[in-house]
């Protein structure tokens, strides 16, 4: 019997899921469907018994769901439990695993698809929202010799702090203090959403960073743009960061890592 896997979101007509997960079953020799589901607004428990019913053996999440999905989960990993956020749930009988493998696609995005070490690195991150959160972790976990959080309201850094109490190398400051410069400057805000830039300073940006914006599928975003005018000379979009924690998931579900460049590669716009 072919398995079935799914990704939920609202909307969900623009997600390139099925096409990654249908190309790693190909690639893997996997026998899996792969659909998306568009759940209704406030059905989201509902929504996912009725296709574990029809046989449902995992299930991705994107927004707005990630936190609907930390709530049904029966049981998390660590990573999910710090980003208060579930974006993959895999199914054993009356259990629903709940994972969240967006900071560790992220880092093997940029240390083994962009040859960018963080260990020893100084990083900034933009922004103190769900994005932020779930990246931390994995970020702290390749030892930064800094990494800083830059928030434009104060106090809403107060519960990422706690997060990680013991974080020497974790520190936080508003936009316009920032005053040095970073080898690795990540937009974990919504602002490319928008069409707007992150208020961060050139100064920010070191000469020869990296500037990654974990939208994708935008172009050169202002962030982008901003970054490319500071005189940054590797910018890049989070496409890989969404093929990486897809393949994490595949590897969860069906015991096997697919190849991730061709899919990078056929996913990547051009940032002009």
């Amino acid at each position: 019997m072919t398995d079935l896997y799914a990704v939920i979101g609202n909307p969900i007509a623009h997600s390139k899921s099925p096409l990654i997960h249908k190309a790693f079953a190909q690639t893997t020799g996997q026998d899996l469907d792969y659909v998306a589901i568009e759940g209704p607004l406030g059905r989201f428990a509902e929504t996912v018994d009725e296709w574990r019913n029809k046989g449902l053996r995992g299930l991705n999440i994107t927004v707005p769901f990630k936190m609907d999905a930390f709530a049904y989960a029966s049981r998390r990993d660590a990573a999910a439990e710090e980003a208060g956020a579930v974006n993959c749930l895999t199914f054993d009988g009356a259990e629903a695993e709940g994972a969240n493998y967006d900071g560790v696609g992220l880092v093997r995005d940029i240390e083994a698809n962009l040859a960018t070490p963080v260990k020893g690195r100084n990083v900034l991150v933009l922004g103190t929202g769900g994005a932020t959160r779930g990246a931390l972790g994995p970020l702290l976990a390749r030892e930064p010799a800094r990494l800083t959080v830059a928030f434009r309201t104060p106090g809403k850094e107060q519960e990422l702090r706690a997060l990680f109490p013991h974080a020497h190398a974790l520190d936080f400051a508003a936009y316009a203090d920032l005053d040095a410069p970073y080898d690795l400057v990540l937009n974990a805000t919504s602002a490319t959403l928008s069409g707007e830039a992150p208020p961060v300073p050139g100064r920010a940006f070191a000469r020869g960073a990296l500037a990654y914006d974990l939208a994708y599928g935008k172009g050169l975003t202002p962030f982008l743009r901003l970054a490319r005018e500071a005189g940054v000379g590797t910018c890049v979009d989070g496409v890989g960061m969404l093929v990486e924690q897809a393949a994490e998931a595949f590897l969860r579900w069906r015991g096997v890592r697919p190849e991730t460049k061709a899919m990078i590669e056929r996913l990547t716009v051009p940032l002009v």
